[in-house]
């Protein structure tokens, strides 16, 4: 079974790039474009890392963070904070609202799978073999 990543992004070029980084990289990927949506299809399909931009349409990422982290479906999941927002104290905040990461955008694409493998379990204990 290939990893789940569910990617909360409003931004159609974002959305783009990091599917296209993750597929191709033999991630299962779900997209959701508002943070509600991102919230039911944690619960629904229960990814094995999530990807948040903070600043969303319909709530801000730190509220979504906290949302997922009360629900226990979602609480165990880690999730990454993937934003625009770099200023002294961003980082805190996300990791404050209980995200495990922050990621600055723009991401770099040769080094984004390199910042995320360490939240994700090892592909083969996905897959149900021994590592």
């Amino acid at each position: 079974m290939r990893l789940k990543i569910l990617v909360i992004e409003d931004n159609e070029q974002n959305m783009y790039l990091m599917t296209f980084l993750l597929e191709k990289n033999g991630f299962d990927v779900i997209q959701a474009r508002e943070a509600e949506q991102g919230i039911v299809l944690a619960a629904e399909r229960k990814p094995d890392l999530i990807l948040l931009d903070i600043q969303l349409p319909d709530m801000d990422g730190y509220t979504v963070a906290k949302k997922l982290r009360a629900d226990p479906v979602s609480a165990g999941i880690p999730i990454i904070a993937v934003t625009s927002y770099a200023m002294l104290g961003d980082r805190e905040k996300s990791l404050a609202s209980g995200c495990s990461a922050h990621i600055e955008k723009p991401i770099d694409p040769d080094t984004f799978l390199d910042q995320i493998s360490g939240y994700l379990p090892p592909r083969s204990a996905a897959e149900g073999g021994r590592s």
